[in-house]
């Protein structure tokens, strides 16, 4: 049964969007996501997610959509498609947006240079200025960062910075292509906190090749003495015919299936003996953190950087590949750099393809998010609980032995089912026949 689990909770989506991007299509083009913009409420706080595709090195377990470069040339180039990006876009939004969470990811952002670093936020505050006390949150390799670029960094007002850890074992490391040091790592974190830099969030993963539960104890004594304030633990995603490069990572390393549950079901124990709280299935934060605190009251959200607190329900993605959320739908920009850039260099938003929400859609979607936030669904808390309540009369069928169904269709998922969450949202995603993936009861 756990092979069986395991085998299509490799498929299930993370669902940090409803539907998932699987379901984006071409129906939406530059004319809908213009329309779309040109209806956002004058006044609105919105979200802004950068997208910076550049990396020296190409790490083998990496997914997403990334580039190498051995120069600065193409940053530079990149940085004039952006800054007529964000003037299309600027153009469209009501003049008195506020930005109040921002975040860069690629990719490697600490890959630009201090002047670029400067220039990118001067270009984004100029035409989309952030809110006083927004988040501005950056993705950082610690391979690839100098002092110089944390000094831009601090003067852009950054406050929050998200490390790439993954494993310090260096047989792990070796086999996914990316060797980095607990002394990098530690230089770096201590490097943020001297210039003020507060938030600190560390990424792991469980079930690389060559790790073990030893390994990667190792690894959690490491990042529990770096003190961070929050904590990602994604399970490895082994996907060679999505991802080319992780044909170089040998099936044969990895860790099977009941040893990968070992490896999540330790990690929490250990993470909640050295003081955090888990957030949703996939973080942790101290329990002063405001995540944790958002677990804990039921504000928790869900977007595509995962686990969140940002409220708005507008997200605007600049760069190749980025997705934006608005109350209408989704809207993903032309992947490959080449194509993006031909786009908005002919005048035009760059959007390739998306998805228009309906009604049920939005419906699925909030429960699913509550489900991911909460592992628990209350239909009096919607708009239409009868409508939920079909909805959770059908999770408590396929799953009677994870879940308890309570009067008035209120669904609880057992805690020792938590770690099967995403395959439980799948009982009422409409779209799963469609990806070919279907629920399994236990």
């Amino acid at each position: 049964m756990t092979d069986q689990i395991t085998a299509i909770r490799s498929r299930a989506p993370r669902y940090t969007s409803y539907p998932p991007a699987t379901q984006f299509s071409d129906a939406v083009g530059p004319a809908t996501m213009g329309g779309w913009l040109q209806e956002v409420t004058p006044g609105a706080r919105i979200s802004l997610y950068v997208h910076i595709p550049f990396c020296r090195r190409l790490c083998w377990f990496c997914a997403c959509r990334t580039q190498g470069t051995r120069t600065d040339a193409p940053l530079a180039t990149y940085l004039d498609t952006l800054e007529a990006e964000i003037a299309l876009v600027a153009d469209l939004l009501p003049s008195d947006v506020q930005v109040t969470h921002l975040h860069l990811g690629g990719g490697t952002p600490t890959l630009l240079p201090p002047k670029m670093l400067g220039r990118l936020f001067a270009m984004l505050d100029a035409r989309l200025p952030r809110a006083p006390g927004a988040e501005t949150s950056v993705e950082i390799d610690p391979t690839e960062v100098d002092a110089a670029r944390l000094d831009a960094l601090a003067a852009t007002g950054m406050t929050r910075a998200s490390l790439g850890v993954q494993d310090f074992e260096p047989s792990v490391q070796n086999a996914i292509g990316r060797p980095q040091s607990v002394e990098q790592t530690e230089a770096v974190i201590s490097g943020l906190r001297e210039r003020g830099i507060g938030g600190i969030n560390l990424d792991l993963l469980y079930g690389l090749p060559n790790q073990t539960l030893r390994s990667l104890d190792a690894t959690l004594d490491m990042v529990c003495e770096l003190a961070p304030d929050r904590l990602a633990l994604y399970g490895y995603a082994h996907v060679p015919w999505a991802s080319r490069r992780q044909v170089m990572i040998r099936e044969t390393d990895l860790p099977g299936p009941d040893t990968r549950l070992a490896m999540a079901r330790h990690a929490d124990r250990r993470l909640r003996l050295s003081g955090f709280r888990p957030v949703g299935f996939d973080h942790f934060a101290r329990p002063e953190d405001v995540m944790a605190v958002a677990a804990e009251t039921g504000t928790l959200r869900r977007n595509f950087q995962g686990y969140t607190i940002d409220p708005s329900d507008v997200l605007v993605g600049l760069g190749a590949s980025a997705i934006s959320r608005t109350p209408r739908g989704y809207a993903q920009n032309a992947a490959r750099t080449a194509d993006w850039t031909a786009r908005v260099r002919s005048g035009r938003l760059s959007t390739a393809r998306g998805h228009s929400l309906t009604g049920d859609d939005r419906l699925r979607g909030d429960v699913i998010e509550r489900l991911l936030c909460n592992f628990s669904i209350e239909p009096a808390r919607f708009d239409d609980p009868d409508a939920v309540r079909a909805l959770t009369a059908e999770i408590a069928l396929r799953w009677p032995q994870a879940t308890l169904h309570r009067e008035g269709g209120a669904l609880e998922l057992l805690p020792e089912a938590r770690h099967l969450v995403r395959l439980v949202a799948m009982t009422i995603d409409g779209y799963a026949d469609s990806r070919g993936v279907h629920s399994l009861a236990i």
